[in-house]
């Protein structure tokens, strides 16, 4: 049986185009002489739709596109994704099923038995779980139905399919991208085929959804759990492979760095692609996040797509200035310089009053750190960020921009971003990136592109938001590399304190700071989207409450 893994990019919501893609993908799969094709997990309604789950003439709509498609479909037969009416009486309208398409009809459906409700899944909220497993007869071979997380545990019915003499188990799949999820897929993927002695096939989608990014990376193994055929990452391909028999295209997997870049770029890309924007503007400092996110969107949509705007302040340096220029100049961006010294004049002007004396308050009524700013001054350097953020929304009114905001997952986790400020704008590209892991972005593109686009000086000098005289990141936050070993136990693994302590890390700085990420996540709900990259992102993955006295 010649098989083709049919791995695509649909659009949520996007029914009828996502089926005309779909027949395409048919045709294209005739063409290779595939017996069987096998396209991702709901790839007709989108996925994951979210509440338009909820809407019954949505589900509807699905559901007349797919019997269209199956009118259409001929020669292979065609496993296709679709939410499936359920019977009434349940707020939940449909299933996430799989429709058997051949021969001008839809011969069947599969219905997932296994609903995940964690990270990133809310599947029980949208879906009727199925209670059976299906196989079905293609040229002579037979073949189970799963899809996605039917494999992901040890439990029918991909278990009681193989006893009942399935040769192959297919497994259309919406598996989000998180660091280092591929290699994770194909262990399991090979437990699975030496545990029941079938050949699987994994069919998964890709592209960029909001926060998620799916990357491909669609599979074959054999009974034995070794890898026949592998797709690449982040794009989308026609996998054709035959069983038993001959092995298909195996695709080299790509580096750690080059991987997360990548989600990162396509995340990004399909962002505004499928949003309907055609250009992204960046408010462009000079240090290493914005340049990140400047390397990022050029890479996306294209030099010519991109506006970087310069708006330096008294406090800027002329080496932060120039290295903001360098980089625009490198990537072939066009650069606009807005000075913002006669905003913050208009603004210290209007509250010189209130600032000066509030009811007989004075400006600095609590105890203070010496080493951090006094009330009075960080509402100054709040003031400056707002001016750019101000002005980088006027300009996408303006002109029609997706504004790209330049937080990183250490600043954020943190608090250590400005509300209307740095932080508005429409996506956030690394919102989910920690500030080490920008290090290495940043010097890795440079490395593929064997120059200098982001300058040497960036990378060297000391992180600072430049908002007061001769500011450091680290007069305010302990040094990255401690503070993101510390986050990543504390946001990403769950940890509490003591185990954060007995691990080495020092307490006084842990119980900071648990004491910042906690009390900061009202800023994070008022926060842009952003891509997803690590096993636990803020938003999608962990929702805590904003009021909270739990002290952990």
């Amino acid at each position: 049986m010649r098989v083709a893994l049919a791995q695509i990019d649909p659009t949520v919501g996007d029914i009828d185009g996502n089926a005309a893609k779909v027949a395409e993908w048919i045709g294209h799969a005739n063409g290779e002489g595939a017996d069987l094709t096998i396209f991702p997990e709901l790839c007709v309604p989108g996925y994951p739709a979210e509440d338009l789950y909820l809407k019954r003439h949505f589900i509807e709509a699905n559901r007349r596109a797919v019997e269209e498609l199956a009118r259409g479909t001929s020669g292979t037969v065609a496993l296709v994704g679709f939410a499936e009416p359920a019977a009434d009486g349940d707020v939940r309208h449909a299933h996430n099923a799989l429709a058997v398409l051949a021969d001008g009809e839809v011969k069947g459906v599969y219905r997932k038995n296994r609903l995940p409700n964690y990270a990133v899944f809310d599947e029980q909220r949208y879906f009727v779980p199925g209670v059976e497993g299906k196989t079905i007869e293609v040229a002579g071979t037979w073949v189970g139905l799963t899809i996605c997380e039917d494999v992901w545990d040890e439990v029918p019915p991909a278990s009681t399919e193989a006893a009942a003499g399935a040769e192959l188990i297919a497994n259309p799949s919406g598996s989000p991208y998180h660091r280092g999820k591929g290699r994770e897929r194909e262990e399991m993927f090979a437990a699975r085929a030496r545990a029941y002695g079938a050949h699987f096939a994994f069919c998964n989608l890709v592209g960029g959804q909001d926060e998620l990014v799916f990357d491909g990376q669609s599979l074959a193994v054999d009974p034995a759990g070794e890898l026949i055929a592998r797709a690449a990452q982040f794009e989308e391909e026609l996998l054709v492979f035959d069983i038993p028999g001959n092995a298909g295209r195996v695709a080299d997997p790509l580096s750690d760095l080059s991987e997360v870049y990548g989600a990162l770029v396509v995340g990004l890309r399909d962002y505004v692609r499928k949003n309907g924007f055609r250009h992204v503007g960046i408010a462009l400092s000079g240090g290493i996040d914005s340049a990140l996110v400047a390397l990022l969107a050029v890479d996306a949509v294209g030099p010519e797509n991109v506006s970087c705007v310069v708006m330096p302040s008294p406090h800027s340096s002329a080496e932060t200035q120039d290295d903001a220029r360098t980089i625009a100049v490198n990537l072939g961006c066009e650069t606009i310089e807005i000075p913002i010294e006669p905003a913050m004049a208009a603004y210290e002007s209007s509250l010189a009053e209130s600032f000066a004396e509030e009811g007989g308050v004075t400006a600095e009524p609590l105890p203070h750190d010496p080493a951090r700013p006094s009330p009075a001054d960080l509402a100054a350097e709040n003031i400056q960020a707002r001016i750019r953020g101000n002005l980088m929304m006027a300009l996408s009114n303006r002109h029609g921009w997706l504004v790209l905001t330049t937080g990183n997952k250490s600043e954020m986790s943190v608090g250590y971003a400005t509300l209307y400020g740095d932080m508005a704008g429409g996506f956030a590209v690394i919102k989910d990136v920690p500030k080490t892991l920008v290090y290495e972005l940043t010097r890795h593109r440079n490395a593929e592109a064997g120059r200098e686009l982001v300058p040497a000086s960036v990378l060297e000098r000391p992180p600072s938001a430049e908002l007061r005289p001769d500011q450091r990141d680290e007069d305010s936050l302990p040094p990255y590399e401690l503070l993101d070993r510390i986050l990543e136990a504390y946001v990403e693994r769950d940890q509490g304190r003591e185990e954060m302590i007995a691990a080495g890390m020092p307490a006084a700085i842990v119980d900071e700071v648990i004491r910042m990420v906690d009390r900061s996540e009202y800023k994070r709900r008022q926060a842009a989207p952003g891509i997803r990259i690590t096993p636990k992102a803020f938003g999608r993955d962990r929702r805590l409450p904003i009021t909270n006295r739990f002290g952990g």
